[in-house]
């Protein structure tokens, strides 16, 4: 079981996002595809091509985990357009952040295993290698469940000077 961590994230201060989407997905495999979609059109618009490939390897990641261990067995798999997962992509200037909000209030497992021909139980490994980082946090309020996040360290804008970082 992993606590829930949430250092790494960039501040949640909405003034401090350059952009932000966020899209509803079904309760159906069919959504990890449909993720993706949304991922590449937004990352084109963005024009954060650099870690393109990374981003959309860990969305796949992060829905399929929710789609498969966060909703409740009695979930109808068809039929409804907006379900209990929504992706999440906000892009500041040199971060990004996928999150996948569920309705679970269960920890990520990852999944010790020496067998990488499997095919499931590697899905937290790939988050973790191809993000930057990555963490969970229980939702608060009137939302319910958690937040898995990935955040990507993005090319600086050409003409950009350094500057201390989360300015």
């Amino acid at each position: 079981m992993l606590e829930p961590l949430r250092q790494g994230l960039p501040p949640i201060d909405p003034a401090a996002v350059s952009n932000a989407a966020s899209c509803a997905l079904p309760p159906r495999y069919e959504a990890v595809r449909e993720a993706r979609g949304f991922t590449r059109r937004t990352l084109d618009g963005w024009d954060t091509g650099d870690r393109f490939d990374d981003v959309c390897l860990v969305v796949s990641e992060l829905v399929t985990n929710a789609l498969r261990h966060a909703l409740p067995a009695d979930t109808p798999r068809h039929g409804e357009q907006n379900g209990p997962v929504r992706l999440h992509l906000m892009r500041w200037t040199e971060r990004l952040v996928c999150a996948v909000r569920d309705p679970s209030h269960d920890s990520p497992v990852a999944r010790e295993t020496d067998d990488f021909s499997a095919e499931s139980g590697r899905g937290l490994f790939l988050v973790d290698s191809f993000s930057d980082s990555w963490g969970w946090h229980p939702l608060a309020g009137t939302l319910d469940g958690k937040v898995v996040w990935a955040l990507f360290r993005l090319q600086k804008p050409d003409g950009m000077m350094d500057r201390p970082p989360y300015e």
